[in-house]
């Protein structure tokens, strides 16, 4: 590792083998907990290349607990987090809606390092019991078509630095990597991510993935999700495009009219009032609008496929049906603590 951080600190990269070796080497307790601090914040200090990031990706990958949910065609909704803004839980409340609208979710999480609370936080609070059984989880997707996929119990690598993350508290290249190594290996999935730079990298990725159907979201505000504070990039399978809250027929939202609370409780609470469609007119139009967008990347290139306007409409129908919630109520019911 010292070669390494070395080279690394003389404004050099690694190749793709190196990455993967060295992440691997982390997995196994290889290196002591500054060496891997000083790691990580390297990436912090320069943009990641494409072949650092496979790298990485790829340790990931080989070292992971899979799970087969490939019977359900499930999709994943997950952020890459680290974009500073302390929003509510917007894609794990959107996961529930998708949910509540018929369509399989193989959510995969993990809690806050550069945030308060993660949707792991969020979802223990609530009393969610985090598994490996695959049993567990095809009986979860099957009766409340969702299930989750708690990082650290299938990705030894996450595992092992996660204290090193959580003391550090800023973002790292492992924030990248989350959308990227669901254990399920879903085909569909939408994808928040903290900057442009990092979303067509992604874009670049994924669109060498065959069969699958992506939508990368970024609000140029800087949020990793479609905040309705600013026009967003979005990038799919079929082009990029730059939208505003206009073109949605919505209104642009305040920051403050989206933000978290301070602590896990009140995201909890946040979580719950939407479910129960007893939030503010701005938490349901944001949820609703990524929720329209999931829904689409769910149908596309399918039968199913739908107009922005009516996605939108059945994720207005799971929420206010309370078909959300009895999403989330039944994933309760079938945590192992209850089985």
């Amino acid at each position: 590792m010292k070669n390494i951080l070395n080279h690394l600190y003389e404004h050099h990269t690694i190749t793709r083998e190196e990455a993967k070796n060295l992440l691997l080497q982390m997995a196994n307790g290889e290196h002591n907990q500054l060496q891997v601090a000083s790691f990580l914040t390297v990436f912090n200090m320069r943009s990641i290349t494409v072949d650092e990031l496979l790298g990485f990706r790829d340790a990931m990958l080989e070292t992971c607990l899979r799970v087969d949910l490939s019977a359900y065609d499930a999709i994943d909704l997950c952020g890459t987090g680290g974009d500073g803004k302390n929003t509510f839980n917007i894609s794990t409340i959107t996961s529930f809606v998708v949910a509540g609208a018929g369509v399989k979710v193989a959510k995969h999480g993990n809690y806050g390092v550069s945030s308060l609370c993660g949707s792991s936080n969020v979802l223990e609070h609530l009393g969610v019991v985090f598994t490996i059984d695959e049993s567990v989880l095809q009986k979860q997707i099957e009766e409340a078509n969702i299930c989750f996929l708690h990082a650290p119990l299938f990705h030894p690598a996450a595992k092992a630095v996660a204290s090193v993350r959580l003391r550090l508290g800023t973002k790292t290249f492992f924030n990248m990597l989350g959308p990227m190594v669901n254990p399920a290996f879903v085909k569909r999935q939408m994808i928040g991510v903290f900057s442009l730079e990092l979303a067509r990298l992604y874009a670049y990725l994924y669109q060498k993935q065959e069969n699958s159907q992506f939508s990368i979201v970024h609000s140029l505000a800087g949020y990793d999700e479609i905040s309705l504070t600013s026009p967003f990039k979005m990038i799919t399978n079929e082009g990029e495009f730059i939208l505003s809250p206009k073109d949605l027929n919505t209104e642009t939202l305040q920051p403050n009219q989206i933000e978290g609370g301070t602590t896990i409780a009140e995201a909890a609470e946040i979580l719950l009032s939407v479910l129960n469609n007893k939030a503010t007119e701005a938490q349901k139009e944001v949820v609703l609008t990524n929720s329209a967008i999931a829904l689409q990347t769910s149908f596309r290139n399918t039968n199913k496929e739908t107009s922005f306007e009516e996605a939108k409409a059945l994720a207005k129908e799971s929420l206010e049906s309370g078909k959300a919630l009895e999403s989330l109520q039944k994933l309760l019911k079938l945590s192992p603590q209850f089985a």
